[in-house]
């Protein structure tokens, strides 16, 4: 289907705008009357360049208080309503964004709306142009789009259709189904936003907090096929009011947009099959979720005192790769490799990610659909090649076959000594991967994870820290094989590392893994005193294993399901280490025990001088 974009989503001009959305591959835009308004050019320079860029001007919005006002007030109407109609023509745009009346309305009668909307679209009529009404979700009378739809069939006019947007119809947690009642041929727009689950004046929700669709919690999938089983067949249009994208690359957003519907459809054809016709866009490839983490990169221009962090944890030195500068640590199926190549000036950073993929080939394709920036890295004749590709934070996501040994490229690693005093393993693999987040991308890594990983958006929180609060987002499997928490620094967090990143291994034992760190001379993060009194008080645990808890400086948790004991290594450059034993049925991460853990790294960072 074609796709289109209201240009308030964007930062910039209206000329850049323009450009930015030919470039990132949109079909047409919205234009929205104050990005006009506010442009040097003239209507027919705008429409030349969009016609130049290749894109198609879909809709002129917003026209606000048409309806239901007195007699008197609608000639004021009317007047406004002619002069936009002859610059629409000027534009060369047929559709027109009509909205339910929020602030001048004084009759509640549908007959009444549907009066003056027919009057609207026989003066709209000679320039050509459609009415398309609207329903805000705070309109004074009509907030519902099924009176906007039963005020359009009492207007009873050619000219005179609907506009669907998601945002109005799900923040007021109206049932979509009734769109099928709607024909298609009277559904003149469908604008589409995504949006948090808050909980707030929806006024104030819709102006800063929509988003563009798989970074929300609408199920904006099953909204579209209502829509589509209607019989709608225009563009699908995302309008997107939002405070960081009104100041972000105006580039990188409109492919961060793009990207968004092209998983939209993706789900909507998964869903009902409506868009696998001729002419509409193919599915994206079929992949599973990763079956789990192949490895971790830590990259410095010297890693050595992660070396040394790494085999106090247990791990075993794997050898150094034939042909760069990486080593390669593991314990068990849980695997570090330690990069110094190119890494002039870096502090020790989690640069990169390693997934398992059932089918690594159809995993590239999708990720290439979908605008995944590619990654090069230099691969000499014998070295297993892993496709890669590039976050939005930067970090390099690599992909390799999953099987039941060890992938082929550990065999690039060699030392004479390599696995020389190797253990049973306590570490059972790696259970979660913490990443930070610069504020402005964040919502953009959400849908980057979840469309081209296949992974799905999990539990959410704010942490308090000691410079404000952190917000974290859990992406994950559905088989918890794969978990990532996408975190952004509170603003005022200024260290000058950047917000540290980390790793957590699962263990089969956390008391002994880390009294086993302890004898091999692990620091771990110390933890309060004042927090252990707490947990003693809060849960009905052996006073002795408390001390224990205390003495290693192992955090617990516990709900329904189970519990969970983990403990933190110190920090190294922007990198730090998590212990994790997750029994029963525990799924969680230790939610409660985060504010504890960023507390004590900042009084930890500022006893030795960091900040």
């Amino acid at each position: 289907m074609r796709t289109s974009i209201a240009t308030v989503c964007l930062s910039g001009t209206l000329t850049q705008k323009l450009h930015a959305c030919a470039e990132a591959g949109f079909d047409g835009v919205e234009i929205f009357e104050p990005d006009l308004v506010a442009a040097p050019e003239s209507p027919e320079e705008i429409a030349a360049l969009a016609h130049r860029l290749g894109l198609s001007l879909d809709l002129y919005q917003p026209f606000r208080d048409a309806e239901g006002v007195s007699d008197e007030s609608f000639a004021a109407v009317l007047h406004r309503a002619r002069s936009k109609f002859r610059l629409m023509r000027r534009l060369g745009i047929d559709t027109m964004l009509v909205c339910s009346n929020v602030a001048t309305a004084t009759v509640d009668d549908d007959e009444h709306s549907a009066a003056q909307l027919r009057r609207l679209g026989d003066e709209a009529a000679p320039y050509g142009v459609r009415l398309a009404f609207e329903a805000l979700a705070w309109g004074r009378y009509v907030d519902d789009y099924r009176r906007a739809w039963r005020i359009t069939e009492l207007a009873d006019h050619p000219n005179v259709g609907v506009c669907l947007d998601s945002f109005h119809i799900l923040s007021r947690g109206h049932d979509p189904a009734a769109i099928e009642d709607i024909p298609g041929e009277k559904i003149f727009f469908l604008q589409l936003a995504d949006a948090p689950a808050l909980t707030m004046d929806v006024l104030s929700w819709s102006r800063h907090h929509r988003l563009f669709p798989g970074e929300g919690a609408f199920d904006l999938s099953r909204f579209v096929g209502h829509v589509l089983a209607a019989g709608y067949r225009g563009p699908l249009s995302l309008e997107v009011f939002n405070d960081t994208f009104r100041q972000t690359d105006v580039l990188r957003t409109a492919q961060q947009a793009k990207r968004s519907l092209r998983w939209l459809e993706d789900q909507v054809a998964r869903r009902s099959g409506r868009l696998s016709r001729p002419g509409g866009p193919e599915r994206l490839p079929d992949v599973d979720q990763p079956t789990g983490f192949d490895f971790v990169e830590v990259k410095a221009e010297d890693a050595g005192e992660v070396d040394t962090l790494l085999r106090q944890l247990g791990f075993t030195f794997r050898g150094r790769h034939r042909s760069k500068p990486v080593r390669l640590w593991a314990h068990g199926p849980a695997r570090v490799v330690c990069n110094e190549n190119l890494a002039r000036e870096w502090p020790p950073t989690l640069a990169a990610v390693g997934f398992e993929v059932t089918d690594p080939k159809a995993a590239t394709q999708r990720a290439g659909e979908l605008e995944a920036p590619p990654v090069f890295r230099r691969t000499y004749a014998g070295e297993q090649p892993l496709p890669a590709f590039r976050a939005p934070d930067g970090t390099e996501v690599f992909l390799s076959g999953a099987g039941d040994g060890e992938p082929a490229w550990v065999a690039e690693f060699e030392s004479d000594d390599a696995g020389v005093g190797a253990e049973e393993p306590l570490l059972t693999g790696i259970d979660h991967v913490n990443l930070a987040e610069p504020w402005q991308s964040f919502d953009e890594a959400v849908l980057f994870y979840s469309s081209v990983l296949a992974l799905r958006s999990g539990s959410s929180q704010d942490v308090a820290a000691p410079t404000g609060l952190v917000r974290s987002q859990v992406i994950r499997g559905e088989n918890g094989a794969v978990r990532l928490a996408l975190n952004v620094a509170p603003l005022a967090y200024d260290h000058p590392r950047g917000f540290p990143q980390h790793v957590a291994f699962a263990s089969s034992d956390v008391m002994l893994a880390a009294r086993t760190a302890r004898a091999r001379g692990l620091r771990s993060l110390p933890i309060p005193g004042n927090y252990y009194d707490d947990l003693a008080a809060r849960f009905d645990l052996p006073a002795g294993l408390v001390e224990e808890m205390r003495e290693l400086g192992v955090l617990y948790d516990r709900d329904e399901n189970g519990d969970f004991l983990h403990f933190y290594t110190e920090t190294i450059g922007g990198v730090f280490f998590e212990v994790t034993q997750r029994r029963g049925g525990y799924d969680g991460y230790g939610a409660p025990n985060a504010a504890v853990r960023l507390a004590a790294q900042h009084v930890h960072d500022q006893r030795l001088g960091r900040r």
